[in-house]
């Protein structure tokens, strides 16, 4: 008896019939390659300086079991966890030195970057040490700076990670106001200085906001959950100046990484 033969041509188009009837089929990962992992780029806000608990691993980073990154990543499991984020990276340090981790693997890339650039560290030394005329010049010499060259340099850095990671949900958060104004302080920057620099803070936020935005990323905004929590405040999540540490002055306490943070990146996955 003769077997029948189908040409191939004939096969393929019976087979694409049979997708056209069934409907659109999702395309399966390759076995191995889910993009499941987690990688936490960025800043001090990142690394949890200000939180303690140091990790001792990389000793040119202060890395805390304490951050929002740790935290998450403690209580989701994801695959894989590449903790990259380091105290006093710039968005240019970001991109040069943290990258390495990203792939086809990573599912989840976190990133607090921007406010080493705004020149928030030597503007805050001004204020505290230069008095409030040079502390008021020093925050707008720092908002001139950041719109002539920040957003070019966020776009270089977006880029590179959508181009490293290209499955990854992006989560860009920002930066909380750093003052209560009115509140319990009896010393330090008058609320005049104190309002220039959450203005700088809300300025910095919503360059983050766009940037973000123009790169399909989320944004996201911690303010409202640090309000009521800010330096001068009855329960303040950020360390004010600390003369025996001033690596943790102004930056996210235990408290803030765990409730102000972390709630909102969980929220927002």
């Amino acid at each position: 008896m003769r077997k029948s033969r189908i040409a191939p041509w004939a096969v393929s188009l019976l087979l694409a019939a049979a997708c056209t009837l069934a409907g659109p089929v999702a395309t399966a990962a390759a076995p191995g390659i889910a993009a499941t992992g987690y990688v936490a780029l960025g800043d001090s806000y990142s690394a949890g300086v200000g939180a303690g608990s140091y990790l001792t691993a990389v000793p040119r980073c202060l890395r805390s079991n304490l951050s929002f990154p740790a935290l998450w990543a403690a209580a989701h499991s994801p695959a894989s966890f590449s903790f990259s984020a380091c105290d006093g990276a710039k968005t240019g340090d970001v991109l040069k030195n943290q990258l390495g981790p990203l792939g086809p693997r990573t599912g989840l890339v976190t990133l607090t970057a921007g406010g080493r650039d705004a020149g928030f560290t030597s503007v805050m030394a001004v204020c505290v040490l230069g008095g409030n005329g040079m502390c008021r010049s020093a925050v707008a010499k720092a908002r001139t700076a950041m719109d002539a060259t920040l957003p070019g340099d966020l776009d270089r850095l977006y880029s590179a990670i959508r181009g490293k990671a290209p499955a990854a949900r992006v989560v860009v958060l920002g930066y909380p106001r750093l003052y209560q104004l009115n509140g319990s302080c009896s010393g330090g920057l008058p609320d005049a200085e104190r309002s220039a620099l959450n203005d700088a803070s809300d300025h910095l936020n919503a360059m983050l906001a766009a940037r973000a935005a123009a790169h399909g990323f989320t944004f996201v905004d911690v303010r409202k959950a640090f309000a009521g929590h800010e330096i001068c405040s009855a329960e303040p999540w950020l360390h004010s100046v600390d003369w025996l540490d001033l690596g943790e002055s102004y930056h996210p306490t235990a408290s803030g990484q765990s409730l102000g943070y972390l709630p909102l990146l969980t929220a927002a996955l």
